[in-house]
This record gives structure tokens, C-alpha cells and sequence, in this order.
């Protein structure tokens, strides 16, 4: 891309033009736009550019953690282990929460980081269904582990049937008979007795 193209102006001489230019495209760029913006400029306007090394850009994905940032995930798999031996509060997605997304701990390195020891030990168990539903779907949503998005589907299915199947599962029972015959096995002698007092009296 040469500087006419970075200052979106058509190549001119004018330098009023390159000027503004220059000035509309710095209000909304970023400081390593900014850089190349300046560059673009001197070059736009016949000034020598300076060449300076330009360090490799270091995501923030990717970068290494600094000592407090390690400090934090250490204490952070800390927490997370000890939690494991408490099958109570495993289950309670709010424990996770409240110790995971505790700042700095949310930021994306230190997540990585935390995500990068515990998915040893954590994955299998969140696939096997040691957890509760909403501790998986917390999990796979905080780690990004896409794959657990399936076993949270299945676990959904299992704790909430469908309309449908639960219908089924009703009238797949068998009905319940009701046992009526002694009611009427009674009430066909309860007409014989009446009878035969009335015809007794009749006959009297």
C-alpha cells in the first residue's frame, strides 16, 4: 500500500490537500495507524521518512504472562483445585464464577493460562458428567472449549425431556383400572333387598 492509498486521496502535488488529509485519517486511527499515517505524510509531501525498526507486534493472546499475572493464575488453580474437593460446591455454578471471573483473572492471557493447567484434570470431568449442566456450559463458555458444547446439549435433553417425549412417557403408561365391581356387585344386592322388603310388604 503506498501513502496515497493510506491517505485516501487521489497522488497530487497540493500540499493544503495531503494535509488534510493526513488530519482527517489521524482522527480516527490508532496509535500504530497513527505511525504509518505520519509516514504516508512526509512521503505525500517529499520529506525524507525515517526508517525505524519496528518491533513485532505481540498479541495479547498470545504474549507472555508477567510475574503478577503468573501469580494470579497459580492462586487461581489453587482455588479451582481445592474446590474440586468439595462435591457440594463443584456443582454450584456461582463458585466458579465468583472465583474465575474475578479481575485480573478474566483477562484473556490469565485465562489461557488457568485453562491451560486445569483442562487436564477439568475437561474429562466436565465430559463425563461429573458437573451439573450449568457448570459445564459455564466452563466450556469461559475456557472455550467448544467440543463441551455438545455434552451440555445432552446433559440439557436428560434433565429437560422434550413436550413431546414426555407425552409419550404419559400415555405409554398403562391406564389405571379403577376396581368398580364391588360397587356394583353391592349395588345390585341393595336392589334385591330392596325388592324383596317391598314385595314382602305387598304381599302382606
Amino acid at each position: 500500500m503506498n501513502c496515497w492509498e493510506i491517505l485516501g486521496i487521489e497522488p497530487t502535488r497540493d500540499r493544503q490537500r495531503v494535509q488534510d488529509a493526513y488530519e482527517n485519517q489521524l482522527r480516527f486511527a490508532s496509535d500504530s495507524e497513527a505511525v504509518q499515517l505520519k509516514e504516508a505524510f512526509r512521503e505525500a509531501i517529499g520529506e525524507p521518512v525515517e526508517e525505524t525498526p519496528v518491533a513485532p507486534a505481540v498479541s495479547s493472546e498470545t504474549r507472555e504472562l508477567d510475574a503478577s499475572e503468573s501469580q494470579v493464575a497459580r492462586e487461581v488453580v489453587i482455588q479451582i483445585k481445592a474446590l474440586l474437593n468439595d462435591s457440594g460446591r463443584t456443582s454450584d455454578a456461582g463458585i466458579w464464577k465468583a472465583i474465575l471471573c474475578e479481575p485480573p483473572a478474566d483477562q484473556l492471557p490469565v485465562r489461557r493460562e488457568i485453562g491451560r493447567q486445569l483442562e487436564p484434570q477439568l475437561r474429562p470431568m466436565a465430559e463425563n458428567g461429573s458437573f451439573p449442566g450449568p457448570v459445564v456450559r459455564f466452563l466450556a463458555e469461559w475456557f472455550d472449549w467448544h467440543s463441551l458444547q455438545d455434552a451440555v446439549a445432552l446433559e440439557d435433553e436428560r434433565t429437560y425431556p422434550e413436550p413431546d417425549m414426555a407425552e409419550e412417557g404419559i400415555e405409554s403408561e398403562p391406564p389405571q383400572m379403577v376396581n368398580f365391581w364391588p360397587a356394583v356387585i353391592g349395588w345390585v344386592i341393595g336392589l334385591v333387598i330392596l325388592a324383596m322388603l317391598f314385595g314382602g310388604m305387598g304381599g302382606g
